[in-house]
């Protein structure tokens, strides 16, 4: 049951009772790696693999399932939000209720591969909610404490690092921990120390959140108001989730840097120390420009 919670979590379909698919990204791998390894130390077998079904189903079949999948959790939070929107009672506990449906919503979205028509609705829903527990025109929601401050930790992350990992990396350092220390581990090793922190990695303390990447859950949860860094999210974000969210006009001309970063460093350190003097520039014309 764990392993079957864990698998509806990431937003696996069963093509038979013991066979999960997921679309062939480097995310979806890492995250049947983690499973892999979680089965087998529980004394059971497991086995990753990369797949073209050549007969039975077809590609729009297997596209079919996830898309009736995710339709069945829209179809149940648009119920919950209609529950919420009907119900009178205390403010604060039907404004608790509408965040964690707006959570939930996020979460259902970042799985949403294949864009389920349900999704539709379930804003909708949630959208009513929102406006029927409205005060004074604006809804109100409980402030999110930002963590406590660090100072001097070691950050652990993938190795072979790309936008969102060398962009949180960057921010780390230059907003959060500017002593920051960065160790890079294979994707499939969890061995950390206790005083370590892990970002953009399988269950890490600051990694992607509902359809946020990771270096916009580290200015979430770090409380950063910044403009420029808010620009520079938006930038990350789209190149790293691919979902056109922001759509701003330099996100291909910070896409194509980092590609030239990569492409000349294999070395993830030497990919971060570079990284870092591209973002800082690009900082300062942001923030110089008052974005």
């Amino acid at each position: 049951m764990k392993i079957w919670r864990r698998l509806q979590r990431i937003g696996a379909v069963a093509i038979k009772n013991s066979v999960y698919v997921l679309p062939h990204t480097e995310q979806a791998g890492e995250d049947f790696q983690w499973l892999r390894r979680e089965i087998v130390a529980g004394g059971g077998e497991a086995s990753v693999c990369q797949a073209a079904f050549v007969d039975g189903l077809s590609d729009g079949q297997i596209e079919a399932l996830f898309r009736a999948q995710r339709d069945a959790e829209y179809g149940e939070l648009a119920r919950a939000a209609a529950e919420v929107a009907r119900e009178g009672g205390d403010e604060r506990e039907s404004s608790g209720g509408v965040a964690r449906l707006e959570r939930r919503l996020a979460e259902i979205v970042a799985l949403d591969h294949f864009g389920a028509p349900g999704r539709r609705a379930a804003e909708a829903a949630l959208s009513r909610a929102r406006d029927r527990h409205k005060t004074g025109g604006r809804p109100r929601t409980a402030a999110a404490r930002p963590p406590r401050p660090v100072h001097g930790r070691t950050w652990v992350t993938r190795s072979g690092v790309h936008v969102d990992r060398i962009a949180s990396a960057w921010l780390i350092r230059r907003f959060i921990d500017p002593k920051a220390r960065f160790r890079f581990i294979a994707a499939q090793d969890a061995r950390t120390a206790a005083d370590e922190l892990r970002f953009d990695m399988f269950e890490a303390e600051y990694t992607h959140e509902g359809d946020r990447c990771t270096f916009e859950t580290l200015v979430a949860r770090f409380g950063l108001s910044d403009p420029g860094v808010a620009v520079i999210g938006e930038l990350v974000h789209d190149i790293d989730c691919k979902d056109g969210k922001f759509g701003r006009s330099e996100t291909a001309g910070l896409e194509r840097m980092i590609a030239g970063v990569v492409r000349r460093h294999t070395g993830d350190d030497a990919r971060v120390e570079r990284g870092a003097a591209v973002l800082d520039d690009l900082y300062e014309a942001f923030r110089g420009l008052g974005a």
